[in-house]
């Protein structure tokens, strides 16, 4: 397991803090609301860095009401409202308390990553067959679910089979999520699409109220979740330019670094002209989808 070391989370007049992942800090308010912050930290290969991207926390979750918005009449989400605490306005929302179900919802449209690793390996991705001679990049036939596992903090989420899924949640909640996700995602790419981006893939989560009603929770459709490509850059057979921190890990794999990926240690501080040039590419994803102005 990497060591991640997450930086303590703030303390938060009226909240009792719950736990922390690589971006994200959750407290329960004193009406026993949840209150989801989301910080500055970014992680690469499953390290969090010392260095924070400006901003970058708000931009999270503005991102994420947007698209809260666009999905509300295929599903419900898990926000209550944006009255938080001052110390934390602008980058944490009061949501609600689902019961999560322990399972990754992945949305692809395009072959990459995992995905393509999977399919290098075995011509398939969770157990889907995919047509032969298909290229990094590559567009599938149609959209698909590839479920994968929670993986615990420092941990490689690990692709699984539909089966899987009916085998942790049950068949008909597994029927329902990857009807969700999959609705999800096409209203998402047509959306990114008519702004010139392509939507590659897309990790949703979803959990339960008491009454059994599945909600869309978590984050949603961020740079972090969800890969983000220039549509008029699209090439497959290569690894396509994409709005989120590849600028981070490029830098970090280059001699420039001096950092040894086998070595088990933390990657170095960033250089500010690589922090400036992400931020920068998380605002014009933010700016480019939303229509809005930073």
């Amino acid at each position: 397991m990497a060591d991640i070391n997450i930086p303590t989370a703030p303390a938060i007049d009226g909240a009792t803090h719950l736990h922390s992942g690589k971006v994200r800090d959750l407290y329960e308010l004193e009406n026993g609301d949840l209150l989801m912050v989301a910080s500055d930290r970014i992680s690469i290969f499953d390290f969090v860095l010392d260095t924070t991207i400006p901003d970058k926390g708000e931009i999270l979750t503005r991102m994420s009401l947007w698209w809260f918005d666009q999905l509300a009449d295929l599903v419900p989400n898990h926000v209550i409202s944006t009255d938080v605490p001052e110390v934390v306005r602008g980058r944490a929302v009061r949501c609600e308390k689902l019961d999560m179900y322990a399972v990754e919802c992945v949305a692809r449209g395009y072959l990459t990553g995992s995905g393509l690793l999977d399919y290098r390996a075995t011509g398939e991705v969770c157990g889907i067959a995919l047509p032969a001679g298909l290229e990094d990049g590559s567009r599938l036939p149609e959209p698909i679910f590839t479920p994968a596992t929670k993986a615990e903090l420092g941990e490689h989420d690990e692709n699984v089979s539909y089966d899987a899924v009916v085998a942790t949640v049950g068949a008909e909640r597994a029927a329902e999520l990857r009807d969700l996700t999959l609705r999800v995602y096409a209203r998402a790419e047509g959306i990114a699409r008519e702004r010139g981006i392509i939507l590659a893939d897309t990790k949703l989560e979803f959990g339960a109220r008491p009454d059994g009603t599945t909600v869309l929770g978590d984050e949603v459709l961020t740079p972090d979740s969800s890969r983000f490509w220039p549509a008029d850059q699209w090439r497959p057979g290569r690894a396509q330019p994409s709005y989120d921190k590849q600028i981070v890990r490029n830098w970090a794999l280059s001699p420039e670094s001096g950092w040894d990926r086998s070595s088990g240690e933390a990657p170095p501080p960033l250089p500010p002209e690589v922090v400036a040039r992400t931020r920068a590419r998380y605002l014009e994803a933010y700016e480019l989808l939303t229509g809005e102005r930073w």
